[in-house]
């Protein structure tokens, strides 16, 4: 017989305290604080049609499609409506805030920092045995396999090993620093030496490189880049008053 067990708000407050996670959560208290006064000090407003339509793009793209799938993706994470739309209305705050905030700076950020956003579409496998990896390398060199077969071999992840470990087209800050410097320095198509991290050892293939272009989308992700550096160093000075 399952047994019924109540949590309470003090419950979850206690929790974040002994596992530690606090900070994260008055990191998050602070910043969400920070938007909505800075955002309400600039004349910063959301209108309805637009939290609609945001809240529309949401469901999309989290295949919410009926109503169904949208009551139980919110019991899911215990929320009522007012929190989900509060949450939504937060992000649309956010965007309109780095663009008031930071609407010069995007070009001049892209050029300085060009590198940063370099893609790389790369395929990878991750073992445990830097000998047996060692052992695969010489034998793509050799041409005795190919990167499909291995990944269909070690990959115990079905989705990944379906297609052959394809990792998509990945930026630099979304690498590990000692795979990123072999990766970005690559001649593709190309398979690295296999690279040695603490999540084991890697063989990769490098499929290709990009050189970025300012979309509308690296466009959008530089504005989130330069808001979440500037709310870093709100948050820094911030002075908290916790109150019980």
């Amino acid at each position: 017989m399952s047994q019924s067990i109540q949590i309470t708000p003090e419950d979850i407050l206690h929790q974040a305290k002994i596992s530690y996670q606090l900070p994260i959560l008055i990191e998050g208290i602070l910043a969400r604080k920070i938007i909505i006064s800075t955002a309400t000090e600039a004349g910063i407003t959301v209108e309805p049609e637009e939290l609609q339509k945001a809240a529309d793009n949401f469901r999309l793209l989290n295949k919410l499609i009926t109503v169904e799938d949208t009551l139980n993706w919110l019991e899911k994470y215990n929320l009522l409506v007012d929190d989900f739309q509060e949450g939504i209305y937060i992000n649309l705050l956010s965007g309109k805030l780095a663009e008031h905030l930071f609407g010069n700076q995007v070009e001049p950020w892209f050029y300085e920092h060009q590198l940063d956003y370099r893609g790389a579409a790369i395929y990878e496998v991750i073992l445990d045995d830097e000998d047996l990896a060692m052992e695969l390398f010489y034998e793509l060199q050799d041409g005795e396999t190919t990167f499909f077969e291995i990944a269909q071999e070690y990959i115990e992840d079905k989705e990944l090993r379906r297609i052959g470990g394809y990792r998509g087209i990945l930026q630099r800050q979304q690498m590990k620093p000692e795979i990123s410097a072999k990766v970005f320095v690559a001649t593709p198509p190309q398979v690295l030496k296999p690279i040695i991290t603490s999540k084991g050892v890697h063989l990769i293939r490098v499929e290709e490189l990009n050189e970025p272009e300012l979309t509308n989308k690296l466009r959008f992700q530089i504005f989130s880049d330069l808001l979440t550096e500037w709310l870093k160093k709100q948050v820094d000075v911030a002075k908290v008053d916790i109150t019980d």
